[in-house]
């Protein structure tokens, strides 16, 4: 909204500094700024309401150092990073830009799915919360939105061919079917560590014959599904102890800002020859309210916690990261960027499987960690919740960085 204001200002009454709204850094700065002041300043407020109304956590016994203590903590303090992220970002964000308005709807959806599981298990004493199905229900719901937003939408597309910024607009002036604009629809993502590291979904439909860019929807929205349920979901295992899935999807988003920022330029996509996307850029903006948020709900939120995020914040977080990753067409790095997500995640799947086999093959369950997910193992081998997630926070860096040199590293 502000963003409007100032270049109506700019245009009516040539108002001196008010073009500095055009800037992206500009207005991505006062977003984080913003963002943290909200989450700092008022979630200490909404910690005290969530007090007020007997928010708090149950905690079930399960042998772990520290855990009875956290019994009665409030929880659904999601709602801090909803709206911390939200506020700065409607009001310095061009709205009209699809991957802002893409990403707002992700954190509202994803948001109403978190708070009703919380909403369940708090006030209706039920601990299980939100049936499974319906969970995934939402994800896959969201799932389907993005993957036809990323498909069917004329604003998402990429540049294959790049000319000089300026003598493009001078094209596109004088010729209003744009018909020198090499900007395409096209479902290119990147590979990783790949010298042509671009590939194209529809390509695998190749079988169907020359008409079979018309069906790639079909394998490209399931695998957006796939996606944006696993991170989520990953992000809520990892959502154990205190400050560790804040924490992580902090490094994890800031990573991700850079990747919008250089995608979405067309000075540092062309110098380090990778896909110019238009209209990216903006989608700095939101993260930068993301990183923002998440930063200052840590400041309650670590060891020994004040407030948790609850599914509220888990789910919501989760499905951001996948969106944006979607976005800059980056999903493919997923497994490296979000390992903790995935590393947690692999060992919920493995210790499950085995117990289930070992069970059947030899009439006894058997474990391949002490407790799943993984940070509980640590727990159980006697770690300090705080050393663990600082060192899950510096794998997380570790590889947030080794993502980020993949940019060069084909």
């Amino acid at each position: 909204m502000l963003y409007y204001l100032f270049e109506y200002l700019e245009q009516q009454f040539q108002l001196t500094g008010a073009s500095v709204f055009q800037f992206i850094t500009f207005r991505a700065a006062l977003a984080i700024i913003m963002s943290l002041l909200i989450s700092t300043i008022f979630g200490k407020k909404v910690i005290r309401l969530l007090q007020k109304m007997q928010v708090g956590e149950s905690v079930r016994d399960l042998g772990l150092e520290g855990q009875v203590e956290k019994a009665g903590t409030p929880t659904m303090g999601g709602l801090i990073i909803i709206f911390s992220t939200l506020i700065p970002v409607l009001l310095l964000a061009r709205l009209e830009n699809i991957y802002v308005i893409m990403l707002i709807v992700t954190t509202i959806w994803m948001g109403l799915v978190g708070f009703t599981d919380d909403y369940i298990k708090v006030f209706k004493k039920n601990k299980e919360g939100l049936s499974g199905r319906f969970k995934i229900l939402g994800q896959v719901g969201l799932g389907i939105f993005v993957g036809s937003v990323m498909y069917f939408h004329p604003d998402v597309t990429i540049k294959t061919e790049k000319i000089n910024p300026v003598y493009e607009t001078e094209l596109i002036t004088q010729n209003s079917d744009r018909e020198f604009n090499p900007a395409e629809k096209s479902l290119k993502t990147t590979i990783p560590f790949v010298k042509d590291n671009e590939f194209d979904y529809a390509s695998i439909l190749t079988w169907l014959g020359d008409d079979y860019g018309k069906y790639a929807w079909l394998i490209f929205i399931p695998i957006v599904i796939f996606i944006v349920t696993a991170v989520s979901n990953g992000a809520n295992l990892t959502d154990g102890i205190d400050g560790l899935a804040a924490g992580s999807s902090a490094i994890i988003v800031f990573a991700l800002a850079i990747f919008a920022f250089v995608s979405g330029n067309f000075v540092f996509s062309d110098y380090l020859n990778v896909m110019f996307i238009p209209s990216l850029g903006e989608l700095v903006v939101f993260i930068a309210a993301f990183v923002g948020a998440l930063i200052g709900f840590l400041w309650y939120n670590t060891y020994p916690a004040q407030v948790f995020m609850g599914d509220t914040g888990s789910l919501t977080i989760g499905g951001i990261i996948a969106v944006i990753a979607i976005g800059v067409r980056k999903e493919l790095l997923i497994p490296l960027l979000c390992g903790i997500f995935f590393a947690e995640s692999l060992s919920v799947i493995l210790q499950v499987s085995w117990f289930k086999y070992t069970r059947k093959k030899y009439g006894e369950g058997r474990r391949i960690f002490k407790m799943s997910p993984l940070h509980h193992h640590y727990q159980k081998g006697g770690y300090h919740e705080s050393k663990i997630v600082t060192r899950f926070w510096i794998v997380g860096i570790f590889l947030a960085i080794l993502t980020i040199v993949t940019l060069k590293l084909r």
